[in-house]
């Protein structure tokens, strides 16, 4: 059964309290300590680098002393390995590593397990180098499980075999004495079947060998035929393909079936799509269902029957009917339910999900109330709305970690509007920032007046994470954006929303609510589940997560890196997901699924097949910081194809995160906000901009440093956003990224750009008769600009257009760069000349 991520072991959740050495830091608290402790990377690495230079040093003394070890043992034997003798300066030994080899390879060797000894070095090197790069050679485990009993076993089979003598360095002292015990308490022959057990028993436990198969090969040797009669349904050859009807003749009954010899023969060569396993399947079982003979039509030799499944029928054309030969399963496919479901993890059945202690414990667990300050901002309101003769029946305060919600129930005859008006008069009396007046609160028949707190709590990005909320959500990709004013958690899934658009002035916390959505998804999904396509135009916004790119992230086949940061490899990375997206669709189209989570549901449970392009499908979300930059820059070739994955993207389990922090309605155009009902708004400057995020004001209103308001299409929710700092990322990253990962970053579609549009002024003949003379002017300046071709040779925009375009077609000038000038790429007029001379 595939691992579930979703809920976190009950002892991670317990802070982690870090011992201090005196004079010390806690290297967790964003400060390095001169002697850090061995939970810190470079402890391991040093660990590491020791175990490494001590198996080299074990292997060469082991070696050496293989042709050293008659001078040396008779030097070694009857003395007392002590330190005085490692520190003699007199004694000499031939072993190449000295007398501490010599020592080291006299014990391993001869004392105790003999040349088994040797797989002392594999442990310690596969040991080593997972310590000092992460990369596991072998799994650490399994070897040293593995190499401790071959260690023992040999040192016990040599001392058997060959007792005593020159030859004792085979089995070692220890093999030598448990054989001869051994043949004492069973006897010689005794010794030998228990040792046989031992191996057998091993071979069983490992790799499960089928003897069946193994004396059907054996009996073939033989001439033997093997038994006669129908083969038993755990071992039999191949899984037969319902789509191809019977076999020409039946195994059991030797009955032809309804197809000619030539389909009989066509059905031998076609491959069988059915009977291949699931990618993913831990081992291969072979299964051949028994398949009763299919009705033959009535009038015998009818017309040829294209088959196809449907609600447990093979039909015909002619509405003839056969029965399912697989029974109980409605798409007319074996039942590999045996086999178990496939699992996408397996490729790393050994990644672990970060711990909290990976984060900072900020702020405190409850929230702190001043009844003095309430009291006063309460009678501050009341006396605030008498002066205007609004009278109150019941008020009522909510403290939040940023905001607190007063919420008043007016007098009866009191319109609701006269009390919103008084929003800056609220202001003024209470002398606070960021009022914000909510009339009426939705569903609770009261108005609700937002008044920030003198002291705001932080809410840290830990106390989300381990909240009851976070850890035993249902989501698919549950996100912890921060809390509410009722200082609840609160959770969000990003797949119902189904994409998320963030913007707000600059240092309001926009890229800290991206780093907040980013580990919450790392905190609960492993690799096998989502990856991540990252944009950041600044280049260091999301640098960060360079360190998990062969975990969780994903690129095109030949970029360098995984994050992107040009405009060009942009555009191409946004169509390739467009691309993907098209090919996902034709994949739910062949498995007749509605989304993403049905079709990994039936691939899951192996009902699709991987030779026909099947494939298990992660969540793709593409994350764009800064996504003002790139409009200014590229224009349409980003907002088309951003806008074609908002509308269809959600299905196939495409989502963006969009951040911007200039929400100008050229920037958030209406097709974008169309598809995007889910936004996020940080503090911005005017209600214009509010408008433009949220169509509502009230983001104007917002006190900064994370207090956001979360739109849903019909409510507004004001929320604390949670704070995660830049260590506690790197602490995140360096832990995932030390982990064993895929061999590379998770590869998207090709894309192709299309050059067809610059191929139609290939032709020298439809060229603009000033073309000559613009080339000149544009090489003599080095501007590729469309205005100075204008200003200079005086003609209009669209012939200037013309004429840019025959150029870049030319090579003079380079491709659009958005607000930029165009590239000049012929620098000297002598090379212009020598081209237009060569072209006709």
């Amino acid at each position: 059964m595939p691992a579930r991520f979703n809920t976190f072991q009950k002892n991670t959740l317990k802070p982690k309290k870090h011992k201090k050495a005196s004079g010390n830091e806690d290297p967790h608290n964003g400060r390095t300590s001169p002697w850090p402790s061995f939970r810190s990377s470079r402890m391991k690495k040093a660990g590491g680098l020791f175990l490494l230079l001590f198996s080299l040093f074990l292997l060469l003394s082991m070696l050496s002393y293989l042709f050293s070890w008659r001078a040396d043992d008779a030097f070694l034997d009857g003395r007392s390995l002590n330190w005085a003798l490692l520190t003699d300066a007199s004694v000499e030994v031939e072993n190449m590593m000295g007398r501490l080899g010599a020592i080291a390879a006299h014990l391993f060797v001869k004392q105790w397990f003999g040349i088994s000894s040797l797989l002392f070095v594999l442990i310690s090197f596969v040991l080593g180098l997972r310590m000092v790069s992460g990369y596991a050679l072998l799994p650490a485990g399994k070897t040293a499980g593995y190499s401790v009993f071959f260690i023992v076993w040999l040192s016990v089979f040599f001392g058997y075999v060959i007792p005593g003598g020159n030859w004792l360095i085979l089995g070692g002292i220890f093999g030598y004495e448990s054989a001869l015990w051994l043949n004492g308490l069973l006897g010689v022959a005794g010794t030998a079947m228990l040792l046989l057990f031992v191996m057998g028993s091993f071979v069983i436990m490992v790799y499960d060998p089928n003897f069946r198969a193994i004396s059907t090969f054996v009996s073939g040797l033989f001439g033997g035929k093997g038994r006669k009669g129908p083969a038993p349904r755990e071992v039999l050859d191949e899984i037969r393909d319902p789509d191809q009807g019977s076999s020409a003749e039946d195994p059991e009954t030797g009955n032809e079936g309804p197809d000619t010899a030539d389909e009989a023969g066509a059905a031998d060569t076609k491959p069988n799509p059915a009977g291949q396993e699931a990618a993913g399947a831990e081992r291969e079982l072979e299964l051949e269902p028994e398949t009763p003979p299919a009705q033959t039509p009535a009038g015998g030799d009818g017309p040829e029957w294209e088959i196809e499944v449907a609600n447990g029928k093979l039909t015909g054309s002619d509405y003839q009917t056969i029965d399912n030969p697989y029974p109980g399963q409605e798409d007319g496919l074996p039942d590999l339910s045996h086999l178990g479901e496939y699992d996408p993890t397996l490729d790393l059945p050994r990644y672990r999900l970060p711990g909290l202690d990976l984060l900072d414990e900020r702020g405190s667990k409850t929230i702190q109330i001043n009844k003095e300050e309430l009291e006063a901002n309460k009678n501050k309101i009341i006396d605030t709305l008498n002066n205007y003769s609004i009278s109150i029946d019941k008020i009522k305060a909510t403290v939040g970690p940023t905001v607190t919600l007063y919420e008043i129930i007016p007098a009866p005859g009191v319109r609701i509007s006269r009390i919103k008006n008084l929003e800056n008069d609220i202001a003024l009396s209470l002398s606070a920032l960021g009022i914000r007046i909510i009339a009426p609160i939705p569903g609770r028949g009261t108005i609700g007046i937002e008044v920030p707190n003198s002291k705001p709590e932080i809410v840290s990005m830990r106390s989300v994470l381990g909240s009851e909320r976070f850890r035993n959500s249902s989501y698919e990709l549950p996100i912890g954006l921060g809390k509410t004013i009722a200082n609840e958690t609160f959770i969000a899934d990003l797949t119902k929303m189904p994409h998320l658009l963030m913007a707000g002035a600059t240092g309001q916390g926009k890229s800290v609510g991206l780093n907040a959505i980013l580990a919450s998804i790392l905190y609960r999904k492993h690799p096998a589940y989502v990856k991540f396509v990252l944009i950041d135009p600044k280049k260091v916004e999301l640098n960060l997560f360079s360190k998990i790119e062969r975990h969780y992230l994903a690129k095109l086949p030949d970029a360098e890196e995984a994050i992107v940061t040009e405009t060009r490899q942009v555009i191409r990375t946004i169509n390739s997901l467009c691309v993907e997206m098209d090919n996902r669709y034709d994949l739910l189209k062949d498995a007749q699924a509605r989304n993403v989570k049905e079709y990994n549901a039936k691939f899951v449970a192996r009902r699709l097949n991987p030779n026909m392009g099947h494939r298990f499908l992660p969540y793709i979300i593409l994350f764009i910081d800064e996504f003002a930059d790139l409009i200014m820059t590229a224009g349409k070739e980003v907002e088309l194809p951003i806008a074609r994955l908002a509308q269809l993207a959600r299905a196939v389990g495409l989502h963006l995160v969009i951040a911007t922090q200039r929400p100008s309605v050229n920037i958030i155009t209406g097709t974008i906000k169309a598809n995007f009902p889910a936004r996020i708004a940080f503090r911005v400057t005017s209600k214009v901009d509010s408008r433009t995020i949220l169509d509502s004001g009230g983001a104007d209103q917002l006190v900064g440093r994370g207090d956001m308001l979360l739109s849903t299409g019909s409510d507004l929710i004001r929320l604390q956003c949670a704070f995660i700092d830049t260590p506690e990322i790197e602490r995140i990253t360096d832990f995932i990224g030390s982990q064993r990962a895929y061999p590379d970053a998770f590869h998207l579609p090709e894309y192709l750009e299309d050059n067809a549009s610059l191929g139609e002024a290939l032709d020298p003949s439809e060229r603009d008769e000033l073309f000559d003379e613009a080339a000149r002017i544009v090489v003599s300046t080095q501007q590729g600009s469309t205005s100075l071709i204008q200003r200079k040779l005086k003609l209009g925009y669209n012939r200037a257009g013309r004429i840019i375009d025959q150029l870049e077609t030319a090579g003079i000038v380079g491709p659009f760069e958005g607000s930029k000038a165009r590239e000049v790429k012929i620098k000297d007029e002598m090379s212009l000349e020598q081209i237009l001379r060569s072209e006709p």
